[in-house]
């Protein structure tokens, strides 16, 4: 099976069994996002491409694991080889930490109010990096808001202070305030990703009460002015119930702007859990799509160093698996 193809069909799954040796230490657990709070996930890789899939003893998908991270997948009548990944920190090669586990805003695809998440103390958070540095590339820092999105945005400045010493590059996604993007900018953070989350701003406004699009599309945009064309990152969600057309349309006006879109299938959870997730076929047309557009607009989402353009997992990535 073509991996693109491949890959578009375990994001309409989203989940897998496995069977064979242990796999604990391949098992990476989230503390935000849609995926917080289940079971785990798993990276398989075949060569240099790599998706990510929940475990769940009652899908149709099987992944045997012979030993020492080798896996045989087993789909729709094929069979696949290749190999789970090693974690880090979240993903393979990044510590990717979430600063805050949980939220006082209540996004409704999102579980993480609902979670008895903490915040990690800067100490923390520097002994956790310190524990994996020798094997990661990069450091990505994420976060709900704890008590506000100044306080946040504050805290997590200190906590990306404290990484400054490991010399490695820096990616920060979190809700922004009107002066985040110079204040992380100053410190010397390299990529950062504020979230537009939904297609259209009445989409959003629905999904995210008490938040701004707006506010969103204005950091992106002064963003690019500080760390550059392609250095800048925005996640929108496919299945919140916006059409292609829309998703062209915020795609062509971000990658426009200088900001690469990071086009993310949508794990059902939070007041959303009964949603499906997106088709393979949506998501390969809209995968070609995304890459016209990027094509168009200069970008090259494989120069990422940091976050999710450069794990690739969750997302059908352009320059990466097609």
């Amino acid at each position: 099976m073509e991996w693109v193809r491949l890959k578009a069909r375990l994001l309409e799954a989203g989940s897998v069994r496995v069977s064979g040796e242990p796999i604990d230490r391949y098992v990476s657990r989230s503390a935000a996002g849609p995926s917080a709070g289940t079971t785990g996930s798993l990276f398989f890789s075949v060569g240099d491409r790599r998706v990510r899939v929940g475990i769940d003893e009652a899908s149709l998908i099987e992944f045997v694991h012979r030993g020492e991270g080798a896996a045989d997948l087993s789909i729709d009548g094929d069979t696949i080889r290749g190999r789970f990944e090693p974690v880090a920190l979240h993903c393979p090669r990044q510590a990717y930490i979430t600063v805050s586990g949980t939220c006082v805003f209540h996004c409704r695809y999102c579980p993480v109010p609902g979670l008895p998440g903490r915040r990690k103390e800067v100490d923390e958070i520097a002994r956790m990096v310190e524990d994996v540095v020798d094997r990661v590339d990069a450091i990505s820092i994420t976060s709900g808001v704890a008590a506000s999105i100044e306080e946040e945005e504050a805290y997590v400045c200190k906590v990306v202070a404290a990484l400054l010493p490991f010399g490695l590059p820096i990616g920060v996604s979190i809700y922004p305030g009107p002066e985040t993007p110079a204040r992380l900018h100053a410190l010397g953070v390299a990529e950062v990703k504020f979230n537009l989350e939904a297609a259209t701003e009445a989409l959003f406004a629905d999904m995210c009460p008490g938040l701004s699009w707006e506010a969103v599309r204005e950091a992106l945009s002064s963003s690019v002015a500080l760390f550059g064309r392609g250095r800048v990152y925005s996640n929108i969600l496919v299945g919140l119930g916006e059409t292609d057309e829309d998703l062209e349309r915020v795609m062509e006006e971000l990658a426009g702007a200088g900001v690469i879109p990071v086009l993310r299938p949508l794990t059902p959870a939070g007041s959303l859990a009964g949603r499906s997730r997106p088709s393979a076929d949506r998501l390969l047309s809209l995968c070609g799509t995304h890459a016209r557009v990027l094509r168009r607009a200069g970008l090259d989402p494989r120069r990422a160093l940091t976050m999710c353009a450069a794990c690739t997992g969750c997302d059908l990535a352009p320059g990466r698996d097609l």
